[in-house]
């Protein structure tokens, strides 16, 4: 039913402000809107709305990805603007944070400020 119809992705934030520098300034999305209710940003053609929220319990998992062509360019930009990226016990990382997949996809994972885990991979 829904396999013609275009995705949207959520997630929360506590602070509109701090999420607004995060996703525009250090991640490079266009904010397209902002409202009491959300930051509405163009992920190339999907529409991310960060929500704000009174409570946020961040997952335990990825929230959001983004599929890139080089991951090592992606994480050394990435770095260059100030993100941090995270690094899991029982993981084999690379210095750069890289973890290899079973199938062969490489992996980076880091968080926006509230807390939700993003992540790069490249397959």
């Amino acid at each position: 039913m829904l396999q013609n119809a275009k995705i949207m992705a959520f997630v929360g934030t506590l602070d509109a402000a701090r999420a607004k520098s995060f996703y525009r300034d250090t991640l490079g999305l266009t904010l397209q809107e902002e409202n009491r209710f959300a930051l509405v940003f163009d992920a190339n053609g999907t529409m991310l709305r960060v929500t704000n929220v009174r409570e946020l319990n961040p997952a335990q998992y990825t929230v959001l990805g983004w599929e890139v062509p080089d991951i090592t360019a992606s994480v050394k930009a990435l770095v260059s603007v100030g993100v941090t990226f995270t690094r899991f016990p029982g993981l084999t990382q690379d210095d750069a944070g890289i973890w290899q997949s079973p199938s062969g996809a490489r992996i980076a994972w880091f968080q926006d400020p509230d807390g939700n885990t993003l992540s790069l991979t490249q397959f």
